[in-house]
């Protein structure tokens, strides 16, 4: 049982909510069309919904934007609200019962805390689908006065609006960047376009003195090799696993020894390098590779591209890879049905732009410049979110008097 909190009284969260189970309305009432109500799965709360699913059954229970949900099946002790719809078996909207001496939103944040989330873990059962039900019947939940309960949110939420008012700035700078990415392939650098001409190209409109080339005409031939050769040797590996697809970025890797790396660690990556996976390219898991991964192995579920530095730049070709007309194009290729893929000469045979080296240049620096943008703001996120997870457990287990804050 958690323990009782300092000067507040603490009751069983069952004396205090409800937690009414979601249904399943069955697949056959499915559809990505908009049609009935949005339907609210586990792998989808608490993450960016990638494809919303709607269901038309009339067997569903609703939720509203200010309730509150808790996984308790697949991902047990995501808590959300915000999202309303239907939610599916493995979801239970919490209802806070009458005459109770809790506000909603002070259950919503108390669900949370670091001492909650490790009773959830503790008492889930199961390997492939994880169940958490029972957890339940251990949570005890802090009772302080209603104005302490208020001061509480109102200090929570100040901190939550802050990292939303960063993703805003986020999201907003990300789509500044799609469009100057449209403008400036197009256009090309503001520098360089005094009087300039468009020409109608197989890629579209471009400056009429640019070229227009295969990929892999502009690009180095890739080394690979068996690291299982140097037995005892470390290496660092890149799998597809390690992109973050929204940052374009190597977010982590894997370090082995020779004898122990997988068989698809075969393709070496230098500096400069741009990969590019093969395995549902629609995915754009596109990453360039900075100087600490140098003579790093990647899988060979990546297409390396190695501009020839006297035609194309790296941070260029990188940049036009990300764009999604590229990504459908290569996409538009891509055979199987369990494991769509691409290969590696279905990226190399794709046309590109080709301007002068330093209109290229330029063109990268621009980019460049809105990433690190990003990248700022990306931080200050962060450190918001540290900040809010270091005052709800320390409010909410006394360590820090909200009374006196």
């Amino acid at each position: 049982m958690i323990k009782e909190m300092k000067k507040w009284e603490s009751l069983p969260i069952l004396e205090v909510c409800e937690f009414d189970k979601g249904t399943e309305p069955g697949s056959e009432s499915y559809n990505r069309d908009g049609l009935g109500v949005p339907f609210i799965r586990v792998g989808n709360i608490g993450a960016k919904i990638q494809e919303q699913i709607y269901t038309t059954s009339e067997n569903v229970k609703l939720c509203k934007k200010d309730d509150i949900l808790i996984a308790l099946d697949g991902s047990p002790g995501i808590v959300i609200k915000g999202i309303e719809g239907a939610y599916s078996s493995g979801i239970r909207k919490i209802i806070v019962k009458g005459m109770s001496k809790v506000i909603k939103e002070f259950v919503y944040y108390y669900l949370r805390t670091d001492e909650v989330q490790k009773i959830i873990n503790e008492h889930t059962t199961g390997v492939t689908i994880k169940h958490a039900g029972k957890s339940l019947n251990f949570i005890d939940i802090p009772i302080p006065p209603l104005s302490v309960q208020q001061k509480i949110v109102k200090v929570l939420d100040t901190v939550q609006e802050a990292i939303k008012i960063q993703e805003k700035i986020i999201e907003t700078t990300k789509e500044l960047k799609k469009s100057l990415m449209a403008d400036l392939f197009k256009w090309g650098s503001p520098a360089f376009r005094k009087n300039r001409k468009l020409k109608k190209t197989e890629i579209g409109e471009i400056p009429e003195h640019w070229k227009v080339v295969r990929l892999g005409e502009v690009c180095e031939k890739i080394e690979q090799k068996n690291p299982t050769n140097e037995p005892l040797k470390k290496i660092i590996y890149i799998d597809v696993s390690s992109l973050d697809n929204e940052y374009f970025k190597i977010e982590e890797h894997k370090e082995y020894l020779g004898k122990e790396v997988p068989s698809r660690a075969r393709k070496i990556v230098k500096s400069g390098d741009a990969i590019f996976a093969t395995v549902r390219p629609y995915l754009k898991r596109i990453a360039l590779i900075p100087e600490i991964y140098n003579n790093a192995y990647c899988s060979t579920a990546f297409c390396v591209i190695r501009p020839i530095q006297e035609k194309l730049l790296s941070g260029f070709i990188f940049y036009f890879l990300t764009l999604d007309k590229f990504v459908q194009s290569v996409s538009a290729n891509q055979h199987g049905s369990g494991y769509p893929a691409i290969t590696d000469n279905h990226i190399y045979n794709e046309k590109i732009p080709m301007p002068s080296l330093p209109e290229q240049k330029e063109i990268a620096n621009i980019l460049s410049a809105v990433d690190e943008k990003i990248e700022i703001e990306k931080k200050k996120k962060e450190l918001y979110e540290e900040l809010f997870k270091c005052l709800l457990n320390k409010i909410m287990s006394g360590e820090i008097d909200i009374e006196k804050l």
